[in-house]
């Protein structure tokens, strides 16, 4: 992408220091291609019947979040970046849901974050 100079464009992405839980969903019965398309192997996670996903800055969190959420039921983790702070947990709609409450609450009575609510399509 070129400016009016001629130029290439430079893009700076800022992630605003802060101790929170920005997004906390749960996909029920999501469809095959969301799978393929999150980079899950649908052979393996559509038998799930859910997907979960979270956003933590700051981002590291994802990996403390990515523990509690496996060990706090037999949902799956299917992806954790600890770059953007994104997690993404398959497993039975339960399994996510306890998983996601789970990260939720240990965030917000141990870790002091502000957290949003857990929402559902």
């Amino acid at each position: 992408m070129d400016n009016i100079y001629g130029d290439k464009a430079r893009i700076i992405q800022e992630i605003v220091p802060g101790k929170q839980i920005t997004l906390a969903h749960i996909i029920a019965n999501p469809d095959e291609v969301l799978y393929k398309k999150l980079g899950l192997d649908p052979a393996v996670d559509y038998h799930r019947s859910a997907i979960g996903i979270l956003t933590v800055s700051p981002s590291e969190t994802a990996i403390i979040a990515g523990d509690i959420a496996i060990k706090s039921s037999g949902a799956e983790l299917g992806f954790v970046d600890r770059f953007s702070g994104t997690l993404i947990v398959t497993g039975s709609v339960s399994q996510v849901e306890s998983s996601l409450c789970a990260v939720v609450e240990y965030s917000r009575d141990k870790l002091g974050f502000t957290v949003c609510e857990i929402t559902r399509t």
